[in-house]
């Protein structure tokens, strides 16, 4: 991948805040669960401190909506100018932070870097032309799934537990009927809470905890199937600025899950450059015109091997023509090496 870092830089509409700021004025201005708000220790707002995210704020943490953005500070992994854009990606998934600062080599912060921004970039990337169902299998991880009638608390102890930005909502048919995600609660989870809650007992109304998961999740779902393609996945999600693309099946029932992370899964894959070799031995220059053809082609299939580091081909031809000798070694990551 040609895109640099510095390339995709932004430097406009960045929410910058003064470390006295309360946290429940920080989080009111975010836009998603994985968005950042920039703290900065002076008034210029150029001595950059941290950031403030709702995961750290809410999940992993349950601070109180009067604390100082000082006192709940996340400090992100740091992007250069010159960083790859495999390790931009790495560490916005290791973070779940998708805006990360960027600064250059005398640390100064430039401006900073966003997932959308980068796979805007590089949606016409080959990386992404691979099908739906090889991500799922790859990952291998049970989805978050709750029922429509589940209580918040439900919801609230699952994002906890799974560490995951969204829960699927279904009817008890296991039909997809929403989407929640932690940020759809924030306003109700910064609530102080010697104040009463939206839904406190009054008149009879439960509280908020207590309230059903289908008054807060969303309807509007983007969907495919599992024999579409990234690719397919990656321009929804851009044209409709949505973060994600539930996988459905003939029934409508959720079968997967697409988020901006598998998106960046596949970059950190692909950069991380398997080394695909090839040797060959008496070839005319014809043959040796349709062998880098299909070299070409081959390395294509090797980068989305996921469990494959190195491929070997090795092509000879009879000093006379007309009889050939190809040999392709696999090397997994574990494991014997595969010859065919």
């Amino acid at each position: 991948m040609k895109t640099k870092t510095v390339n995709l830089l932004k430097t406009d509409n960045i929410i910058k805040i003064g470390k006295e700021e309360l946290l429940s004025s920080a989080l009111s201005k975010l836009a998603s669960s994985h968005d950042a708000a920039f703290v900065f220790n002076d008034e210029k707002k150029t001595e950059f401190a941290g950031l403030i995210n709702p995961y750290f704020c809410l999940i992993k943490s349950s601070l109180p909506a009067n604390t100082k953005v000082s006192h709940c500070l996340f400090h992100p992994p740091k992007i250069y100018t010159n960083s790859s854009i495999s390790k931009v990606a790495q560490s916005m998934n290791d973070s779940k932070i998708h805006y990360l600062p960027v600064f250059n080599e005398q640390e100064v912060l430039l401006g900073i870097i966003s997932a959308r921004r980068m796979l805007t970039a590089l949606q016409d990337s080959q990386v992404f032309k691979v099908t739906i169902e090889s991500i799922i299998k790859q990952n291998k991880r049970p989805l978050a799934i709750v029922n429509e009638n589940d209580s918040i608390s439900t919801a609230v102890n699952l994002f906890k537990k799974t560490k995951l930005s969204k829960l699927i909502v279904v009817n008890k048919e296991g039909r997809l009927k929403g989407l929640l995600s932690y940020y759809d609660l924030i306003n109700f989870l910064i609530t102080p809470k010697h104040k009463e809650q939206r839904g406190d007992k009054v008149g009879g109304k439960t509280n908020f905890n207590l309230q059903k998961i289908s008054n807060f999740s969303k309807t509007y779902i983007l969907t495919l199937i599992k024999t579409d393609t990234m690719d397919m996945a990656l321009k929804m999600i851009i044209e409709k600025k949505i973060g994600s693309v539930v996988i459905i099946d003939q029934d409508r029932k959720p079968v997967g899950i697409i988020t901006t992370k598998d998106f960046l899964t596949l970059i950190i894959r692909t950069e991380k450059q398997k080394i695909v070799e090839i040797t060959e031995k008496n070839l005319s220059k014809y043959n040796h015109f349709i062998v880098k053809r299909f070299f070409q082609n081959l390395k294509k299939i090797v980068y989305k091997l996921p469990n494959i580091i190195k491929a070997k081909l090795f092509v000879s031809e009879n000093k006379h023509g007309g009889l050939y000798r190809v040999v392709l070694s696999l090397f997994p990551k574990k494991g014997s090496i595969k010859v065919i």
